[in-house]
């Protein structure tokens, strides 16, 4: 049984051979192994997911760790995987012969990179580029594909996350061409903590232009103004949101679009006590100082 199956059903028996994908992982202690990987079902919409709908699925996905900047494939480019981050998020960029760019949209915990694969496109006209760095869990996109076409409530899901995937890029379009930079910077700020499981963002004001697709200066601007309203606090490279109310209120009406056609696609799961696992930053300091191996650990 592989680590991401011991983690989804803590009582199912260890195989003697797991999975060559996590043989590392798996020669591990069990608390070792519940810190090293993120709980697949921190991802939307493997969340929503039965466990009957995600079988075929579940011993083929590998949790690994993605670097901010690190591109998962090129616009045109060929594409092996799709990626169901967990605490990371991914920018969908476009980027003009002239080296302009911009950010089309963003997926985080609440879907999945790489839509081309099951749409039946192959290829897409962006670059896939990793904004905040975290955890991840990647499959075979033909894998996918497969388990798309064979129906039933995966490809539902994953129709109804394109949609809303869509409604997202579609509003990014509008609010970029129509509000101001303040205004589009909330909305860009906020979708982002919906995203990932943290209010400090690591990121530079020139990157945040460049996803917005507008001059350094102007993001300079919004943000001195969004500080000493209280909204955020910003210091070399880190924006921290510390008043999300206010943030709100100064974002304009592309923001709250875009949340509620998510949560009206795709509703948050109620996830059993059983399966949920802590975050490397929530497990005990006492069992951290554990030894790899003990009576203890293994009984986690």
């Amino acid at each position: 049984m592989t680590a991401v199956t011991e983690l989804l059903h803590p009582n199912f028996q260890r195989s003697s051979s797991p999975h060559p994908v996590y043989a590392a992982v798996a020669g591990r202690s069990a608390l070792e192994r519940c810190i090293a990987l993120p709980n697949p079902r921190d991802n939307r919409l493997l969340a929503a997911l039965s466990d009957a709908a995600c079988f075929d699925i579940l011993p083929a996905l590998e949790g690994i760790a993605l670097k901010a900047g690190q591109v998962l494939y090129e616009s045109g480019g060929a594409q092996r995987y799709v990626y169901f981050p967990t605490s990371s998020v991914v920018a969908l960029v476009n980027v003009l012969e002239n080296g302009a760019a911009g950010e089309l949209a963003m997926t985080g915990n609440d879907g999945v990179v790489g839509i081309s694969f099951f749409m039946g496109g192959e290829t897409t006209t962006y670059r896939a580029e990793v904004l905040r760095a975290g955890y991840a869990y990647r499959l075979s996109g033909a894998l996918l594909k497969q388990a798309f076409e064979r129906g039933g409530k995966l490809q539902q899901l994953l129709l109804r996350y394109t949609q809303a995937l869509i409604t997202q890029m579609t509003q990014t379009a509008v609010c970029n061409r129509h509000h101001v930079i303040e205004q589009q910077l909330c909305r860009w700020l906020l979708l982002n903590l919906d995203r990932a499981p943290s209010n400090d963002l690591a990121m530079t004001q020139e990157l945040i232009a460049h996803m917005l697709g507008v001059r350094r200066e102007g993001v300079t601007d919004a943000a001195g103004k969004l500080q000493k309203r209280g909204a955020i606090q910003y210091r070399r490279g880190h924006i921290t949101v510390l008043d999300r109310t206010k943030l709100e209120a100064s974002a304009c009406e592309c923001y709250a679009a875009v949340k509620r056609e998510y949560d009206r696609l795709i509703p948050a799961a109620v996830l059993p006590q059983s399966i949920l696992r802590p975050h490397r930053r929530h497990a005990p300091a006492a069992l951290l100082r554990q030894s790899a191996g003990t009576e203890h650990a293994a009984s986690l």
